[in-house]
């Protein structure tokens, strides 16, 4: 198992520069020029300000060079420079990161933990009412517009009850407190204002919410398929047999050998998440790598572009090492091999 995790770490560089390769020929073969967003449309006719503008930016350098550029600076940890935000990218990214990984890992815990119990219990009354009340509502979850979850929710929850928040990490007035970890509950806790914990908690429910819904929708029905399968093996009827109870039966000789395939779309779904929930953070001016994304895209920022597909591809990396990690533990003959 130790060679198997130092392989994929010495692997793991070389998929990520195919990915940065892939993703800096796309994106610089779209239509459009960045230029407009620099100086805008009035300037582009002035051939003085678009030649400066270009090589201020790089951009009169022909392509293979600009990326030998690009490629060179990444190993000094430049991910360039922001050409709507003048500013570092990588700055950009850690200031909106800790905002997407609280709303991705409040998501994931509700979807996933949600999801299990109503796979198990899906599998344990199988083709009865309950059956069939738990797979209508993973369907609905995981069919369900992002988009129109979030506005309905947002709708009923905030303007007609008035019960949570609305858009955004803290009400408008709110002071957000010392940045140490960058995630508002965290940061207001470890600051002892419980009054500030709350309200970034009450604001964080109803996104997460969203997000939440689709994870437990697909979760849920993998763990009830999986549980059909491992609860007609031998060793459940011989545990049933010798008098185990029924809770033991499921959550700890079921359950765990069920969980091995659903791992895979949990460690999946959680590096989707950190570049993929682009609507559930623009519904709720969460300012995300999401929304950051949707802004670089909308202006053809490239290093902004470049530097979001870097950090979902590092996600994706990892998500998939740490699963094969999480496999070991689950299985011990996978340890073994």
């Amino acid at each position: 198992m130790t060679r198997y995790i130092i392989r994929r770490l010495i692997a793991m560089p070389f998929l990520l520069l195919g990915i940065i390769t892939i993703a800096f020929f796309i994106s610089h073969n779209t239509r459009g020029d960045p230029l407009i967003s620099i100086i805008g449309e009035r300037q582009m006719e002035n051939p003085d300000v678009v030649a400066a503008a270009k090589a201020r930016w790089g951009l009169d350098k022909s392509l293979p060079e600009q990326y030998a550029i690009y490629v060179g600076n990444l190993t000094t940890g430049d991910f360039g420079t922001s050409l709507r935000t003048k500013r570092p990218v990588a700055q950009d990214l850690l200031d909106r990161l800790p905002a997407t990984l609280e709303l991705v890992i409040a998501a994931m815990l509700a979807g996933s933990l949600t999801g299990i119990v109503l796979g198990v219990i899906a599998a344990r009354f199988r083709d009865s009412g309950i059956d069939h009340l738990a797979r209508l509502w993973a369907l609905i979850g995981s069919s369900t517009p992002v988009f129109w979850s979030g506005l309905i929710l947002l709708y009923v929850f905030s303007v007609a009850l008035g019960w949570l928040p609305g858009p955004g990490r803290l009400n408008a007035r709110t002071l957000p407190p010392e940045t140490i970890t960058g995630f508002l509950t965290i940061d207001s806790l470890l600051s002892g204002n419980l009054q500030l914990f709350r309200e970034s908690l009450y604001h964080l429910i109803l996104p997460a919410l969203v997000l939440g819904w689709t994870v437990m929708g697909i979760v849920s029905r993998l763990v009830r398929v999986s549980m059909l399968d491992v609860l007609s093996q031998d060793y459940i009827v011989a545990a049933r047999a010798r008098g185990a109870r029924e809770l033991r039966v499921l959550f700890n000789h079921a359950l765990r050998n069920a969980m091995i395939p659903t791992l895979t779309i949990i460690g999946f779904t959680f590096a989707y998440l950190i570049t993929g929930a682009v609507l559930t953070e623009t519904i709720f001016s969460w300012p995300g790598i999401g929304s950051y994304a949707v802004d670089a895209a909308r202006n053809l920022d490239y290093p902004a572009i470049m530097g979001v597909t870097i950090v979902g591809g590092m996600a994706f990396l990892l998500s998939n090492l740490l699963t094969d990690i999480a496999y070991a533990f689950a299985d011990p003959r996978i340890r073994l091999r």
